[in-house]
């Protein structure tokens, strides 16, 4: 009761016209920042940081919290539309979204992920209010071996669903965790894969590999075969989505922030696996299989829900423990102590106003974001009547330019061009592009704990698998390898018992 009591106060403060205006001009900002491929929320908070030192802290950091979510929507817009994610949480959505868009179905595509965000974040926001302490309590107790097992659970998940075999899914991941590989070591120092370059000592952003391996490698893959097929433009269809598609999704609108709140509240979470998980569950659970990877409609409403949800829950970890579990929630911590607020147990009680003022501005930022968005679908999916060459040209130029921003180097266009190639060797050969940017985003960290795990360990192996969760974790990454198998060995028996009884 004290938690509604407080979050009743903090919409008296969010609901006050100048800050009502804050959160608007945040997620105007933030989605169109958003679209812009490479130029995701952390970025956009960055930039905008500076401008906000002569406001008082609430109304900047409610204007923050409208940036985020509404940069995360502008990314999945152009991933949806374009096939080039703004952001690596904006990955996933490309995968149905993208074949919907190609389909004549871009405005039903931006509608499911539009409702999907309004859904993930309130449900997310409403477990921020009442499971703070708790999922707080429960982040510090997870430890190396278990965000170990998570890791290798996204590895495996997403390489058996994808493709057209497994061996195309795990070749794929192996680019992606040799991509990963390139900078210097993390524990040692030493350089790998750099070729002398220092420009390559800090790694390839993952952007740039999102952005070459979609944006570029569709490029190029379309260009290919422009000469065969006529650069005609894409149909929008009609704006809204229709009986049929609300009862495919609802239900993926509800799961998504059950599967995104938890790994966004953890420390090492974010939106990247809980969408990579959210995506093979519903294709699990789907009754239109068939429709997979061509434009299923609850590929992009479960992930898009999961993500937003994610976004309230990696508050909790920064606004509870002060340690950010993403990177714009490492720019709110920042922008937290310009201010000299330290993120803590303590802020609860000692800038209650501004934390529930926050909160509340979260309910308010999702409203504005779903008035703003499903009006502007059809707007937004009319990108698809420009012509191919021109759609594709642009592509090119804004994918340059968002890889450029990243780190301001020229060899980062090099760089992006010859991702880009080997995107259009992958689709080239039936390599599915997912998994690749899976190994990129996660490869770092998994490496990472699992060294971590090790030293703990002295070396035992037995050290990965001590913990009551990554034996939970490693049994069901175990029961997705073998149920090939076992459903196979099931329909053997079912028949050799139907021959016997026949």
């Amino acid at each position: 009761m004290n938690a509604f009591s407080s979050l009743m106060d903090g919409f008296g403060t969010a609901l006050t016209p100048v800050n009502l205006l804050w959160a608007a001009v945040g997620v105007l900002l933030g989605t169109a920042i958003g679209v812009l491929p490479g130029i995701g929320p952390a970025m956009a908070v960055a930039l905008l940081l500076p401008v906000t030192y002569g406001l008082e802290p609430t109304g900047a950091f409610i204007m923050f919290a409208g940036i985020y979510y509404g940069a995360m929507f502008g990314g999945s817009t152009t991933s949806i539309l374009l096939n080039t994610p703004g952001e690596s949480a904006a990955v996933v959505a490309a995968i149905e979204g993208n074949p919907m868009a190609r389909a004549g179905r871009g405005a039903q595509a931006l509608a499911a992920a539009a409702i999907g965000h309004f859904a993930g974040g309130v449900i997310g926001t409403v477990l921020l209010v009442a499971l703070a302490p708790e999922v707080a309590d429960l982040a510090v107790d997870i430890g190396a071996p278990d965000y170990f097992a998570i890791m290798v659970l996204a590895f495996i998940a997403v390489t058996s669903v994808l493709g057209s075999s497994r061996i195309r899914g795990l070749a794929s991941l192996l680019i992606g965790l040799t991509l990963g590989l390139v900078g210097l070591d993390q524990m040692t120092g030493q350089e790998r894969l750099t070729f002398g370059s220092l420009q390559l000592a800090d790694g390839i952003d993952v952007v740039i590999v999102a952005v070459g391996l979609f944006a570029i490698g569709e490029a190029l893959w379309v260009a290919a075969h422009l000469r065969r097929t006529s650069g005609q433009a894409i149909p929008v269809g009609r704006p809204w989505l229709g009986r049929q598609d609300v009862r495919r999704t609802w239900k993926s609108w509800l799961r998504g922030p059950l599967i995104g709140f938890p790994f966004g509240a953890i420390p090492a979470g974010g939106a990247e696996i809980p969408t990579f998980l959210s995506y093979v569950t519903e294709k699990r659970l789907s009754r239109h299989k068939d429709e997979w990877g061509k434009g299923a409609i609850e590929g992009v409403a479960g992930p898009e829900a999961a993500s937003s949800a994610s976004a309230a829950g990696t508050l909790v970890s920064m606004l509870t423990l002060g340690l950010p579990t993403t990177a714009v929630a490492a720019v709110m911590l920042a922008a937290f102590q310009q201010y000299g607020i330290q993120p803590g147990p303590l802020l609860f009680e000692r800038e209650s106003e501004l934390v529930w003022g926050l909160i509340a501005s979260l309910f308010v930022g999702m409203v504005l974001l779903l008035a703003l968005n499903l009006p502007l679908a059809p707007l937004w999916a009319k990108l698809l009547r420009v012509p191919r060459p021109y759609l594709y040209a642009g592509i090119l130029f804004f994918a340059a330019v968002g890889a450029y921003a990243v780190g301001g180097e020229a060899i980062d266009l090099v760089i992006l061009l010859l991702i880009g190639l080997l995107g259009f060797g992958m689709r080239r050969y039936g390599l599915p592009v997912l998994p690749a940017v899976i190994g990129v985003i996660l490869g770092p960290g998994a490496e990472q704990q699992l060294r971590r795990a090790l030293q703990i360990s002295d070396g035992s192996v037995k050290g990965l698998v001590d913990t009551p969760f990554s034996v939970s974790v490693y049994a069901v990454v175990a029961l997705i390898v073998l149920w090939p198998l076992l459903r196979k060995l099931a329909r053997g028996l079912l028949r050799s018992r139907r021959s016997v009884t026949g």
